[in-house]
């Protein structure tokens, strides 16, 4: 699933770390939608940051940044990506509505500092939304994953899964599949990445990218559905080690990334 919570993630801590401006922050998100609006998703929300509630009129990212700022107190605290699903939770603060907006739309970015959460989705046709909810509690301190790991274990899932998928006869019979999936990369955003982003975190990124194009092309490979349900089912446990995979690797490199801008403010 494409990632704009990693966008921000990235983005936002960078500039939380004064080392990007807010028009970067911006520039960045742009690829994502032709426009972007706020609201706030609750009432601690609204008191804490000052952004309208639904009915209101939305606002924007630039008022949602000064509202963080506001919220964080001047604290140059990083931003956290989460990207739970169902029966993986990890990363999220505990119950509530930001975790519940989380899960289903399987990403959201924490501010521990601000104490807030923010969730995308398409409010229009070509709009996406953040709603943004309080956090009271950050929950635990983030699963730190080494990032070469994570990149070993998502090619390990790859190659684990081959064979299985192969046997299932994922794509076997339809034609141009590869050309699906270079068509399904080629119709992601284009990702903007602040100056010093570790090289090793870029790659990482991008081939969990592939790696999700490759998944949504062996997710579709059942025209009519025409799969009995113990197929089904073999395929669906055949993929689900992949997707967490992806999940794990995604986090991971944003981490990593978060981490070495955050690093770069005490020397600007």
């Amino acid at each position: 699933m494409p990632c704009p919570a990693a966008t921000l993630t990235v983005w936002a801590s960078a500039w939380l770390a004064v080392v990007a401006a807010a028009d970067d922050v911006l520039d960045a998100l742009a690829p994502w939608a032709d426009g972007h609006d706020v609201l706030a998703g609750d009432e601690q929300a609204r008191i804490v940051t000052g952004l309208p509630a639904a009915p209101e009129a939305a606002t924007s990212v630039a008022f949602l940044l000064a509202a963080i700022r506001r919220a964080a107190g001047g604290s140059s605290g990083p931003a956290r990506l989460v990207l739970p699903a169902p029966g993986d939770v990890r990363g999220l603060p505990g119950p509530g509505l930001f975790s519940s907006a989380a899960t289903a739309a399987e990403q959201g970015v924490l501010l521990p500092e601000a104490g807030l959460g923010l969730v995308p989705s398409w409010a229009a046709d070509g709009v996406l939304r953040w709603t943004v909810y309080g956090v009271s509690e950050a929950g635990p301190p983030a699963e730190h994953i080494p990032l070469t790991e994570a990149e070993r274990g998502l090619r390990d899932q790859v190659r684990r899964s081959a064979s299985v998928l192969t046997s299932l006869g994922v794509a076997r019979h339809r034609p141009g599949v590869r050309e699906e999936i270079a068509a399904t990369l080629r119709a992601r955003p284009s990702s903007l990445w602040p100056a010093g982003m570790p090289g090793q975190a870029l790659r990482v990124l991008q081939h969990a990218d592939e790696v999700e194009a490759i998944l949504a092309a062996a997710s579709a490979d059942d025209p009519g559905g025409a799969l009995g349900a113990a197929e089904a089912r073999a395929r669906a446990d055949a993929l689900r080690p992949i997707v967490t995979a992806v999940r794990v690797a995604r986090r991971a490199a944003v981490a990593e990334a978060v981490h070495v801008l955050a690093g770069r403010a005490g020397r600007h």
